[in-house]
This record gives structure tokens, sequence and C-alpha cells, in this order.
């Protein structure tokens, strides 16, 4: 017998059709001897509903409200989810996030979690009951209810496969696992049977929403087995685990790109020591998040840098940067939106050289300008105009022999057109 956590997202029991495969598959595993604890996010565009609501009342509602009203869309999902089990038969127990002893810190809308007390689950699977858990939310130690930002479903239960001892963590989607890129714009993208880590948290953060990145860090700060598949299907997923296979003549495992990018430049900053702890501090301060850094020479004294972060911060960012003007005088502040990064990942890029030389040369032959870069081990970032994306990406794919036969089809058979 096995300790099986599976996290459904909201595409999976968007209807209640879905609802119900969701529930067969679930009791397909307990039927066959397993203890099972489930996760589910809010059905269909649940969350994105109730944000639209409250901004129809207040366009800008205290971040405590908003974590009370969007915890109701994963309560509405488990509460379905059990009473479809119950229909099957079989004994099912809906819990909140706190129920389940989701402790987090006192940050609302994107809080993480510090904690888990799972008494209650491990009382409910002795009694042999299916567990199922809302994803997203937890409570601080004062009784505040919050939320862990969006994708935070993944987070919660690799967090709990973590907490439970569970041997393994599913993450089920509308794909058959991960793939070289997005198989909505690369219909020829190739499946991963098994991918490190360290590749995955680098996809994540550039860009790749199969997982997210908080989730992938925990399954490899707690070495959770994790598996992402299809809920459509029985299909083998992809297994994230710290060292993969790597494929032969496979180089680069897997192209991302960030859509939600904007350049911000600082201009005739003076060109002495402190100007970017200062800048960079107070964004941090401000909880800002930057991504690529790149100054320019200087010249009289006077140098220039940019920077990017995501297209929601910038006028906050702009806002701090002008107040921090008198500790950082600066000529004059730009920024620059349309604009996405581009990202090629691998393990075995650090042993390969020419693998950046080949991206670039592809852009270029694209006719493509790149304006900034960043590089790391296992990944080069390029930030491009957002125009010929999905160009730039396709042929990257077959540049680095990504590319197969198949056809990848992404949605489960009713919605097959």
């Amino acid at each position: 017998m096995s300790l099986i956590v599976m996290k459904f997202g909201g595409s999976s029991v968007g209807t209640t059709e879905r609802m119900q495969r969701v529930a067969r598959r679930i009791v397909e595993n307990r039927d066959a001897g397993h203890k099972v604890v489930v996760v589910v996010s809010a059905m269909g565009d649940t969350t994105d509903d109730l944000i639209d609501k409250s901004r129809e009342l207040n366009p800008n509602p205290p971040a405590r409200e908003m974590d009370m009203l969007l915890t109701t869309g994963e309560q509405i999902s488990v509460a379905l989810l059990s009473m479809t089990i119950h229909g099957l038969g079989r004994q099912a127990v809906s819990m909140t996030g706190w129920q389940a002893g989701i402790r987090t810190e006192s940050v609302h809308a994107k809080a993480r979690i510090t904690d888990i007390r799972p008494d209650k689950i491990h009382e409910a699977l002795h009694d042999g009951q299916i567990v199922i858990v809302a994803g997203f939310q937890g409570m601080t130690e004062d009784g505040e209810i919050t939320t862990l930002g969006r994708g935070g479903s993944d987070t919660t239960a690799v967090a709990l496969a973590a907490a439970v001892q569970a041997d393994v963590c599913e993450i089920f989607t509308d794909v058959d696992g991960i793939y070289s890129t997005d198989p909505r714009v690369v219909k020829n993208a190739r499946k991963l049977d098994e991918i490190s880590y360290d590749e995955m948290l680098e996809l994540a953060n550039l860009g790749a929403a199969v997982l997210h990145p908080r989730a992938v860090e925990y399954a490899k700060q707690y070495n959770v087995k994790l598996v992402v598949r299809s809920s459509f299907n029985h299909n083998e997923g992809t297994t994230v685990k710290e060292e993969a296979v790597m494929e032969q003549g496979i180089v680069v495992s897997g192209i991302a790109f960030d859509k939600d990018v904007v350049r911000i430049s600082i201009l005739g900053v003076e060109d002495v020591p402190g100007v970017l702890a200062g800048v960079f501090g107070a964004l941090a301060d401000g909880g800002i998040n930057v991504d690529i850094i790149v100054q320019s020479g200087v010249m009289g004294g006077k140098a220039d840098f940019s920077f990017t972060i995501g297209s929601g911060d910038r006028d906050k960012a702009l806002a701090i940067i002008e107040g921090n003007r008198s500790a950082v005088p600066y000529r004059e502040t730009t920024s620059e939106d349309e604009l996405v990064k581009v990202s090629i990942v691998g393990a075995g890029m650090v042993s390969n050289p020419g693998v950046a030389a080949k991206m670039f040369r592809v852009m270029a032959e694209l006719g493509v300008s790149i304006k900034m870069v960043s590089t790391s081990e296992i990944k080069t970032s390029c930030v491009i105009e957002s125009g010929p994306l999905q160009d730039v990406v396709r042929a990257l794919h077959t540049a680095y022999g990504l590319d197969t036969a198949d056809q990848v089809f992404v949605g489960g058979p009713s919605e097959r057109r």
C-alpha cells in the first residue's frame, strides 16, 4: 500500500463531467489499496470570475478581503468532489487548507508555507477515508486566512506530500506531462520522460506554466517524487527527480518564454560604489522582483543600466526609483513594454560549447534584435520584442533537435473539435 498525493487543477474539474472523471480516477487508486490525499484548485475560471467581480465593486480591494473571497473557490471544489466520491460509494472528507494544518506567514495574496501539521489528515486516512484538501490556501498562527499566490495549489500538493511522507505526488493537468515547450505553440513538441529538479525549476521560473516554481523548490528540498501526467488518460507522465537521464543527442531539454516582461532603464547615474545597492535595495524593500540586469559602459563618470521586471510592477518600480532619487541621482528613466523573454534550458549546456551561439544565430536569421541576455550553467535567456515570439520558439525548437513526428493534443476527448 502506497500513500499518494494527487493534485487536480481548475481545468481538470471545470465541469461536472470532468469532476466525475476525476472522482473515478481517485477511486481507482483507493480501490487498488492506496491511501489517497487529493489537492484541488478552483473550478475552471472561478478565481478569475471572483477577481473580476471584486474589481467591479472596488478597483483596489484590500488584500485581506481578497484572500477571504478567493479561498471560497477551492472550498467549492473540494466539497463537490467529496460529494461525487460519496456518490460512487466511497468515503471521503473535504478540508480547507487550515483544517489540513497548513500554516503560513502573515502575508496576504502570496504567503509562503511555514509549517504543516497534518494530524487531521492522518486521522482521516487511518479511518479509511479519501482526504480532499483545498489548494492555494492556509492560515497564519493568529487565525488569518491567506492565499499562496497563483499556482499555489501545486505548492500545497508538494508541501503536503512532504509533510505526510507520501510515496509520490502526482500533478494532473490537460497534457500528458512536461514538454520541450508549450505544445499550444509547437504542436510537435517532445514529451520528456524525466527531467531534473534544477532544469524544471529553471523552466518554471522562466515562464513554463506546467509547474509552479515554489512547488519544484519544495520537491527538491524534501526529495518528493513528482510526476506530471494527464487527467484525461492513463499515459505515463514525466517524472521530476534529482538527476535525469539525458537523452542521446539532446543538449537543450526545453524552451520557455515569459510574456510578462518590462524593461526599465536608469540613465546618467553616478559611477560610484553603492549605486546598484541603493537602487535594487529600494526595489527589494518594495517587493519588486528584478530579473535581468545590464550595465552599459561609463562615459564622463556617468553610467546607464537596465533591468527587467513583471509588467504589473512597472508603475510601482518607477515610483520607488523616483522616491529614491535624492539618494541615487540620475538624469532620466525610461520603460519599454511589449517585450518577451525566451530561454533555452538544459543540463547538457554546461559541457557543450556553442549552444548559446546557435540561439543567437537562429534569431539573427529571423531578423530579431536581442535587447538583453542572461546566462547560467544550464540556461540562456534573451529579451526580444513580442511580435516574433512564436516564430522564434518554433525555430529554436527545430534548431536544437526537439521536434517529433507526433502531434500533441491538449485537453480531453470532450474538447475535441
